[in-house]
């Protein structure tokens, strides 16, 4: 099936739309901007290039896709946005480029939930499976996980990592990691313990997390440094393989972790 485009909307000749394309009224697709099979786009949409979009995608009405980087380093260098399969993108959301000063491209993987006035800016890299509830707000660099839940107006600093399973509650301000699997609330945020319900939901076991929730209370009840805390998990780590991302997300050098 071809392409059902309206006849308001504006096409560039170097577009380039995959089968089964709907493009809604007064939506407007730049140059160097590809969309994939059977996605839908609705009215009022704007889509500036390079943007690369997968299929089976559904971008709703007044939603910005590809526009340049909020950043004053930005020179115009050639940089995108990519965005991967099966994606529900709500209406106003806002995702920019990426910028020369990080990997270039801004990411947005598979199976994501993006609902209103939601922003990622430049570079930030997010996973599959996430959800982002209403006004949840990213800068730049940002780090997302798969299976991660923003509750709404949470807001994220440039440069900070949340983990894989993690969930915000509405309004939180996260100036630091968020582990995997941790639940973070308030302003600024703090932990309140494991999405251990989201875990069994996708398929945990209760061995599983039972050893998360330990880990959760070596690293944040035991009163241990973090070094202190690594060591105390690492025969856990050996023996649980859920514990492994735990574990290495809090080796890896970053804002530092909330606590």
């Amino acid at each position: 099936m071809s392409a059902v485009i309206h006849p308001t909307a504006l096409i560039d000749a170097r577009a380039q739309l995959g089968a089964n394309i709907s493009i809604g009224a007064y939506s407007i697709i730049g140059p160097d901007v590809e969309i994939g099979d059977n996605t839908w786009v609705g009215p009022h949409v704007v889509i500036n290039g390079p943007t690369r979009i997968g299929r089976d995608n559904r971008i709703f009405q007044f939603a910005s896709l590809g526009e340049q980087p909020q950043d004053k380093k930005y020179a115009g260098e050639p940089t995108t946005l990519e965005i991967g399969d099966r994606n529900t993108i709500r209406e106003f959301c806002t995702f920019n480029c990426g910028t020369a000063q990080d990997v270039g491209v801004t990411r947005l993987g598979d199976d994501n939930w993006i609902m209103a006035y939601v922003h990622l800016a430049h570079d930030c890299q997010i996973g599959n499976r996430t959800i982002f509830a209403n006004n949840a707000q990213l800068a730049g660099h940002v780090h997302v996980g798969d299976w991660a839940i923003l509750g709404g107006f949470t807001v994220v600093h440039q440069f900070v990592r949340i983990g894989a399973h993690s969930m915000t509650a509405m309004g939180t301000i996260l100036l630091q990691d968020l582990p995997p699997y941790v639940t973070a609330a308030g302003n600024p945020s703090a932990p309140h313990g494991i999405n251990s319900e989201g875990l069994k939901r996708r398929g945990f076991s209760s061995a599983g997390i039972m050893a998360i929730k330990r880990a959760y209370k070596t690293v944040y009840k035991s009163g241990l440094k973090l070094e202190e805390a690594l060591a105390a998990l690492a025969p856990e780590v050996e023996k649980v393989a859920e514990l492994a991302p735990f574990a290495d997300f809090l080796a890896q050098p970053g804002r530092g972790i909330i606590r």
